[in-house]
């Protein structure tokens, strides 16, 4: 997959079918946007992405964190067969692009826009006033053809990054991978810890998410680890570990099942399937490794 950043120039070889849109979390809604652009490289269109390389709630100070990082965006849209990813700057300047720019230059000049599809909120130039409509207008003068993606709904409500964001801040881990279509995940590189787990006999593997990166409330989840293409389960704490630190650093901490090998420096992919305990404070580690081992034991025996 191609990747284009850090430039408002670029100039498509040949000619595009684009899934237009922010992209957070990538949920059922941006894949059916996805499917409907590969779906059009029987025509010898290119599968081209076009999105902000921040997203525009997280730019303007509405939104603190994001539900995907960008390598977890690209590895998403490489994964699925998209050809190029444009992760368009945003800052004061272009945000400040008229909408009607905004189609001319980049979508039909730039990048060759034959096919373009987007769902019913997109929202697009100076003070988010492009629209579907305006895309829809502008169809017959630059020759593509423009597709409205309808929302998907799930549990009798429509999918949105902002219900995936509400799911995953309160834990409900479920709801989430409905709406996603996967499980919530978080990818990092493993870290070197306090190696406590290992001095209790449970090894695990640490990972220190981007500040950006969104969260479920602190506390022990089952899980699925992700390790070059092999898939493992496992039992995952998300926190600060109050029991043997008073530093406030937010980590992911887990514990792989039926795993042997060294882990540091490797990149894995923790998905949280659901919410086992809160994190609280324990009288000892002694206590700390009691309740570890049930958690273990727990998560050895739940079935997902």
């Amino acid at each position: 997959m191609e990747i284009i950043e850090n430039t408002t120039e670029f100039y498509l070889k040949k000619p595009s079918a684009v899934a237009l849109g922010k992209f957070d979390g990538i949920h059922l809604g941006h894949r059916k946007l996805l499917d409907r652009v590969l779906e059009q490289k029987k025509r010898g269109c290119q599968a081209v992405v076009f999105t902000f390389d921040t997203s525009a709630a997280f730019f303007f100070g509405k939104e603190e964190k994001e539900l995907s990082t960008r390598d977890e965006k690209r590895a998403v849209f490489s994964q699925m067969g998209i050809d190029v990813l444009i992760e368009f700057p945003l800052n004061p300047d272009t945000a400040a692009t008229e909408p009607a720019d905004f189609v001319s230059r980049y979508l039909a000049e730039q990048m060759r826009t034959v096919y373009l599809c987007a769902g019913p909120d997109i929202s697009f130039g100076k003070g988010g006033d492009g629209d579907y409509g305006l895309l829809a207008s502008r169809a017959g003068i630059y020759g593509y053809q423009v597709e409205l993606i309808d929302k998907v709904r799930v549990d009798g409500k429509e999918v949105s990054s902002t219900r995936v964001r509400e799911a995953v801040r309160t834990g409900e881990m479920e709801a989430a991978a409905r709406m996603l279509g996967a499980p919530y995940g978080i990818s990092g590189r493993v870290v070197h810890g306090r190696a406590l787990g290992r001095r209790l006999g449970m090894p695990t593997a640490n990972l220190l998410p981007e500040g950006s990166k969104l969260l479920p409330p602190n506390g022990v989840y089952y899980s699925r680890i992700i390790l070059e293409g092999r898939t493992y389960r496992g039992i995952t704490n998300v926190g600060c570990k109050p029991t043997v630190s008073e530093e406030r650093i937010m980590g992911v901490e887990t514990y792989l099942y039926d795993f042997e090998g060294e882990i540091y420096d490797r990149d894995i992919t923790v998905e949280l399937l659901a919410f086992r305990r809160a994190e609280r404070t324990f009288d000892s580690v002694e206590a700390l490794r009691r309740q570890i081992e049930e958690d273990v034991e727990a998560g050895r025996n739940a079935f997902f």
